[in-house]
């Protein structure tokens, strides 16, 4: 089972990636990064897609059905976050960890060379696998 660099330097063999990082939620810290990061600067793009995480996460909208009313339930009920822009495509996919469970990969493509369905498998391939 791959530990946070291996997952890094795995989906950096995406067609079109960018660059990846490994991010707690809760913080907004990265645990990892590789490759280019969006704005140039690792921490802030970490900090940033974090409170988009955190949104998403904790967003009740969200919840299955069965779920709806039940803040006792663990993890997030949201596996991935896809943000679309005019050049890119970022995938944020949630992390689900023995622990408290607010780690979340984010994966960065370039649009014109990235092929978002098969990213999209391939993280959560790779966040079944991770090992924290």
């Amino acid at each position: 089972m791959p530990g946070i660099d291996e997952c890094l330097l795995e989906a950096m063999t995406l067609p079109g990636a960018l660059g990846a990082a490994v991010v707690d939620w809760t913080s907004g810290l990265a645990l990892g990064t590789i490759g280019e990061s969006p704005g140039g600067d690792p921490e802030a793009a970490s900090a940033e897609t974090a409170e988009l995480a955190r949104m998403a996460a904790e967003q009740p909208a969200f919840l299955p059905r069965a779920l709806a009313g039940d803040t006792g339930s663990a993890g997030t009920p949201v596996e991935d976050v896809i943000v679309t822009t005019r050049s890119c495509y970022h995938v944020l996919r949630f992390v689900e960890t023995a622990f408290d469970g607010s780690v979340f990969m984010h994966l960065w493509l370039d649009r014109e060379d990235g092929n978002l369905a098969l990213a999209r498998l391939r993280m959560r391939d790779l966040a079944d696998r991770l090992v924290l």
